[in-house]
């Protein structure tokens, strides 16, 4: 008899609800271990449950659970058109939740040990220039007035990604008491829960005063948390509406890249090599745990070079 639970996680429309008992309740297992052991965030647990019901569904029990049956469904999804990123994402859960299954004792040997892995291909990130950047935020300024709360979050929310390079979910998750408005500086608490200082710069501080002033007193309410970014019935600001923040500001101005939140992540990050800064300074502004993960910034940026060259240099 298959589970008639639904956890609220992953992808509503394939719930885990038709996973087997057993299967299931190693599921929950499993995501409780990654969000309070390992401090996964709440999407990171949401993105392996997903992945994991799709391995996981239609087997009877975790005994069944078998190498052979792992590279079927592997294949399977690949054959549906999935990318290899994704193939190798749910590779990568498939191997983790192996072998925590082991490790608690709920499986005796370790299926996905030897399962491959496609390499994902590297797919430097879409950027807008610096004056695409600049021509959003000037857009965004105009139509911050001071009786428009929701303008100056969403200004907020554009400055604060683009000149910090926080993640969207770092940047909804700030409260009030994780900001240096004098120092200029963030507290963000990113993946692993590793916590890291960054600073912002004069524009954005502009635009935080103006939303303390005059924007979030208007959309606070007395049941409102003290989370600086605040949604229209005075809750938190979901990373979901910031997304269409910054979905619609990059539409409004013609000729911009359409970029969401990461893609101003990227942008920092690219703006800031282009201007000289160290890799290392970026590694430590963006939370990076590694300095490889940071090197792809490296490769953007001699993309760049090679075009200004090709299209100014004599010997080109």
């Amino acid at each position: 008899m298959a589970s008639t639970r639904h956890h609220g996680t992953g992808d509503p429309d394939r719930a885990d609800d038709d996973l087997a008992p057993e299967v299931a309740a190693a599921l929950d297992a499993f995501a409780s271990h990654l969000e309070h052991e390992r401090g996964r965030s709440p999407h990171t647990v949401r993105a392996y449950r997903s992945d994991l019901t799709d391995l996981l569904r239609g087997l009877p029990g975790l005994a069944a659970l078998d190498l052979d049956r792992l590279r079927r469904r592997l294949t399977a999804t690949h054959a549906a058109g999935a990318g290899r990123a994704t193939v190798a994402r749910r590779t990568a859960a498939a191997r983790t939740f192996s072998a925590w299954a082991v490790r608690t004792g709920r499986l005796d040997h370790d299926p996905a040990a030897r399962l491959g892995s496609p390499r994902a291909a590297t797919v430097l990130p879409e950027v807008p220039a610096a004056e695409e950047a600049a021509a959003v935020l000037d857009a965004a300024i105009s139509g911050a007035t001071e009786d428009d709360p929701e303008a100056l979050r969403d200004l907020l929310v554009l400055e604060l990604l683009y000149g910090t390079g926080i993640r969207v979910a770092e940047l909804c998750g700030l409260d009030l008491d994780r900001i240096d408005e004098a120092g200029r500086t963030l507290r963000v608490r990113g993946k692993g829960d590793r916590e890291r200082t960054v600073v912002f710069g004069v524009p954005a501080a502009r635009a935080l005063r103006r939303w303390l002033d005059r924007g979030r007193p208007a959309l606070a309410t007395p049941a409102s948390p003290a989370a600086l970014l605040l949604g229209v019935r005075g809750g938190r600001l979901d990373p979901r509406v910031a997304r269409t923040v910054v979905h619609r500001a990059m539409r409004a101005v013609p000729g911009t890249t359409d970029v969401g939140p990461h893609g101003l992540r990227h942008a920092a990050a690219t703006h800031l090599l282009e201007g000289g800064a160290d890799l290392r300074y970026v590694q430590e502004l963006l939370g990076h745990a590694t300095l490889s993960t940071t090197q792809l910034y490296t490769h953007v940026t001699v993309d760049r070079l090679k075009v200004v060259h090709e299209q100014a240099h004599p010997r080109a």
